[in-house]
């Protein structure tokens, strides 16, 4: 059973009951009051002290979207001030599961190095039930093999977080402002009026444009008197993060109807730092406050790691599963990323892929109206085109929820069919759902691609990401950059304007994977977005066809 939710100010995802053993600041201006656990002081910046302080991109939120976007847009040369909230990094439970399409994303922004270097790889899932010690079946989430990145990292996100404000910091463009509250928004056609508290005293702020990356109880959207509808799935589960040494492999590993937690289900994963995150699933109606005390925690744990394992508590908390969006993202001058726009959860690791994927489609866009080569309507595309994100990201999640948690004997039914029917025969095991892990997603019917016109055996689609391979002794997607670019195989002819060229049939050895990968043939051609996304794809391309796929690509073309 679930309900639907409709308010402009949500309660978040995660409950207010949790224990955690570090630092922790004490907050009374939530839904209730909540310790929120210090992972690194930042200090509040200094008050400005200027009146009529203007700033082209205001940022609100300094959470990984907001501080990827800063990158992504201080990193093209606009002027982007960041304004947070709190003064610290926070740590506790949040995201850890960060997808490949993320990742490649990272690189793009010059911190995939680090942040994978931290992190714990992983590509194979094992799926058990009941109690058999051999899983039903397991999975690789990587089935493209020569690719840079794996097909997931785990890594707390408050590394993530540390990793990009550090990156963040270093841009000349960008100015970073934690520990200044947003208090007021005022849109206009031309712009947005911010009002911002600090403890010195408040400030002024006019900028072009505002981007909304403060969580899913965005104070901006609450300000704005915007709806964020969705529905609330009647079911808590807990989260126990663990220390714990040992030489277990890093797979994720889930539970249906486990003995250590009958009835229910169960996840576990791997962290740096030797954490694992352990998830017990609790039902409906439960006393909260007990379920999350340590006493009545580490029974669950012991059952699930068995005697004799020592471990030692990093956080224990309970939340709720949600699924939530707005009905637009792009409103005039403010738009809204990440959990502020759209809320799902937490099985299938969507939430925060979602919000990457969002600076993704956004920083290129607003990038080409910022330098006055695109004009604003392109942004509608960012409306249409993370609208379809979440869609498919909320669609998953619900399915995945639904699978684990059924409310109905028949549902449980078929459930235990197919999870009955896997062990032996391959047909069942797509139907078996412990969250479907978060994916680039595709855009077949955007304005912004060219519909083919020659027959493809195969390749890539317009509105898809770039398949990255090996080439030339790099990677494929390193090559392709954060512009438009043509990849060719033999290009002929003068380069086309404003579009750099990649012609795999230059200088580079070892060309037949990419090409089997592409459905190239001598002389055809890819149309890239800064993005990495798909624009066109030409058989026989010429300067016209390329010219006419990028200004609808760049939305100048009806």
């Amino acid at each position: 059973m679930s309900s639907t939710v409709s308010t402009g100010r949500a309660s978040g995802q995660w409950s207010a009951i949790a224990r955690f053993g570090r630092n922790c600041r004490t907050e009374a201006n939530v839904a209730t009051q909540t310790d929120i656990p210090v992972w690194r002081e930042i200090g509040e910046a200094p008050h400005p002290g200027v009146a009529g302080e203007k700033a082209t991109v205001a940022i609100v939120g300094g959470g990984p979207v907001g501080l990827a976007m800063a990158i992504e847009l201080g990193s093209l040369g606009h002027r982007v001030l960041l304004l947070n909230r709190f003064d610290f990094i926070s740590a506790g439970s949040k995201a850890i599961c960060f997808s490949k399409r993320t990742l490649d994303i990272f690189d793009r922004l010059g911190v995939g190095d680090p942040i994978v270097n931290k992190g714990v790889s992983w590509n194979v899932g094992k799926v058990f039930w009941g109690a058999s010690e051999d899983p039903v079946y397991h999975f690789d989430i990587l089935p493209v093999k020569d690719q840079k990145r794996p097909g997931f990292i785990n890594i707390q996100q408050y590394y993530v977080e540390e990793l990009l404000f550090e990156a963040a910091s270093k841009l000349s463009f960008v100015d970073l402002r934690f520990g200044h509250n947003v208090v007021a928004v005022e849109p206009d056609a031309t712009g947005v009026d911010l009002k911002v508290e600090t403890s010195e005293g408040t400030y002024e702020i006019r900028a072009d444009w505002l981007i909304a990356c403060d969580g899913s109880r965005s104070p901006v959207r609450a300000m704005l008197g915007l709806e964020f509808d969705g529905r609330v799935f009647e079911d808590n589960f807990l989260i126990a993060d663990i220390k714990m040494e040992g030489d277990h492999p890093p797979e994720r590993k889930f539970w249906f109807d486990p003995p250590f937690n009958p009835g229910q289900s169960a996840l576990m994963h791997k962290q740096p730092d030797n954490v694992w995150r352990l998830d017990f699933q609790l039902g409906w109606n439960i006393d909260r406050e007990a379920e999350v005390a340590p006493e009545n925690v580490e029974p669950r744990v012991r059952a699930l790691l068995g005697p004799g394992v020592p471990f030692s508590q990093e956080w224990y908390s309970i939340y709720t599963f949600q699924c939530r969006r707005m009905e637009h993202f792009l409103h005039g001058r403010v738009m809204f990323a990440g959990d502020s726009a759209h809320l799902v959860s937490p099985f299938g690791a969507r939430g925060c892929n979602g919000g990457i994927a969002d600076v993704d489609n956004l920083g290129w866009k607003l990038n080409l109206v910022l330098r006055g080569e695109a004009p604003e309507s392109l942004l509608q595309t960012y409306d249409y085109e993370a609208i379809a994100t979440a869609d498919e990201n909320i669609q998953n999640s619900t399915r995945s929820t639904d699978f684990m948690t059924p409310k109905s004997e028949a549902s449980k039914a078929f459930r235990d069919a197919v999870l009955e029917l896997s062990r032996d025969h391959p047909f069942a095991r797509p139907f078996v759902n412990s969250g479907r892990l978060s994916t680039a997603v595709s855009y077949p019917n955007s304005p912004l691609n060219t519909a083919d016109v020659d027959l493809w055996a195969g390749g890539i689609k317009p509105g898809s990401p770039a398949l990255d391979a090996p080439l030339g002794g790099r990677w494929l997607l390193e090559m392709l950059g954060n512009w438009f670019v043509l990849l060719a195989d033999g290009w002929q002819g003068p380069e086309p304007e404003d579009v750099d060229v990649v012609d795999i049939a230059f200088g580079n050895s070892n060309v037949d994977l990419i090409r089997d990968r592409y459905d190239f043939s001598p002389g055809s051609a890819y149309l890239i977005r800064p993005d990495q996304y798909v624009a066109a794809r030409f058989r026989k391309p010429t300067l016209e066809a390329i010219t006419q796929a990028l200004q609808r690509a760049q939305g100048r073309q009806p």
